[in-house]
């Protein structure tokens, strides 16, 4: 379906036009003409599959036809689980509303930047906020804004969004705002969290479910190669100079290793950095900036990267380091690939981990062949896997306090 068949005004036209948007998506294809319809939507679609535009286009189309010429007031508000993601969503509206006779004044929310600039800003008047949660929480407390004229709640990456632990804190927000709305939500899973929160959000929502495997798989070439941990840096330089790869999300395991890495990889000469949480904010947007316009053709980051971020062109992802869980390695490979063009995905798969990657290959129904280069072949025996000792009771960890110690420090990085 091309974007022209929603019949969407001459100054939006402009602007999608402007973007290079000809085709719509399945997700935009489906999800556009129901909200525009005015009804709540539940949708599941993977990463890279343009849900963002799914609904900033019908959000602006409605906004745009309320003719008030008062002071703006608060008529939608989208909810994301990163500051990245906050920021990319602030920017869709900017560049799809740019050319609407009316200025639509949106203001982003987040952590690591200052709240009381944040405050100002919203305090002169604003159309749309992009929040993350936590930092939308603690305006509110200040009792600084006003939800009264709310009309429209996004929740953008709700899965992602409730495995951060924001939970309380999406609560407290659903009581502040206007009961009477239209509610759309976005995830890429539905897990049973969602489902609670979903009934919360909307009683009767219309569903609209994208599998991975009708948007990605056909315009990423996946590969998985064999090697030993230790050679996994060497011959990442080998397939980037031998492929001639320009734009390279690299995913490691943690933040350590990826400013280990990134600090190798210059002294060989790649213009290459790291990204993960404990940056300060401009330091973030820095880095991403400095990969989007080419001046950084490899980063090295941690699943942070795996989710909200906007890049065009990233012709490769490297899994150095295997995602926890397959929902992961979905996300992470659907950074390349992206509105139509074709992308290359890469597994480094060893001893340690060739049995994590068959299960992510059984989850996300994938098989792949397990290929050598020459050179970097996988040699010697896989090692024994040892019994652990007995666990001393009360003096171990339980599965559920390593979760939520996890939960939180991610809800940091966010």
């Amino acid at each position: 379906m091309l974007f022209s068949e929603f019949n969407f005004s001459s100054q939006i036209e402009k602007s999608i036009k402007e973007s290079g948007y000809i085709e719509a998506t399945q997700i935009q294809e489906r999800v556009i003409p129901l909200i525009l319809d005015k009804k709540d939507v539940m949708a599941k679609a993977q990463t890279g599959s343009g849900k963002t535009a799914s609904f900033v286009l019908p959000l602006l189309t409605l906004l745009s036809k309320n003719k008030n010429d008062n002071k703006a007031k608060i008529k939608i508000l989208i909810l994301t689980p990163t500051r990245e993601l906050t920021l990319q969503v602030a920017n869709s509206f900017n560049i799809f509303s740019k050319y609407l006779d009316k200025k639509v004044r949106v203001v982003s929310v987040i952590g690591g930047e200052s709240i009381g600039d944040q405050l100002l800003q919203i305090q002169k008047g604003c159309d749309i906020v992009v929040a993350t949660p936590g930092r939308l929480i603690d305006i509110i407390n200040k009792k600084q804004i006003d939800f009264k004229s709310l009309e429209f709640f996004v929740l953008d990456e709700a899965d992602k969004m409730l495995n951060l632990g924001f939970d309380e804190e999406l609560d407290s927000i659903l009581e502040k705002i206007p009961k009477n709305r239209q509610n759309l939500l976005f995830s890429a899973t539905y897990p049973e969290k969602i489902l609670s929160i979903a009934s919360k959000i909307s009683k009767n929502p219309i569903e609209v479910s994208i599998e991975f495997d009708e948007q990605i798989v056909e315009n990423i070439e996946q590969r998985a190669i064999k090697v030993n941990m230790e050679n996994r840096s060497s011959l990442l330089r080998y397939l980037i100079k031998s492929m001639k790869l320009e734009k390279v999300l690299v995913f490691m395991a943690n933040k350590r290793a990826s400013d280990n890495i990134a600090s190798k990889f210059r002294k060989y000469g790649f213009k290459a950095d790291s990204f993960h949480g404990d940056l300060e904010q401009d330091e973030r947007n820095y880095t991403l900036n400095e990969f989007k316009n080419k001046k950084i053709d490899i980063l090295f980051s941690t699943d942070i990267a795996a989710r909200g971020l906007d890049i065009d062109d990233i012709t490769c992802v490297v899994n150095f380091d295997l995602p926890r869980s397959p929902s992961d390695y979905v996300h992470r490979i659907g950074r390349t690939g992206r509105a139509g063009k074709s992308g290359i995905a890469i597994s480094f798969i060893t001893y340690e981990n060739s049995e994590h990657f068959s299960l992510i290959e059984k989850r996300c129904d994938i098989k792949l062949e397990r290929e050598e280069i020459s050179g970097f072949e996988l040699i010697g025996i896989a090692p024994k896997k040892e019994k652990g000792k007995e666990p001393i009771k009360g003096k171990r960890k339980s599965k559920k306090d390593k979760l939520r110690e996890q939960a939180l420090k991610e809800k940091k990085d966010s």
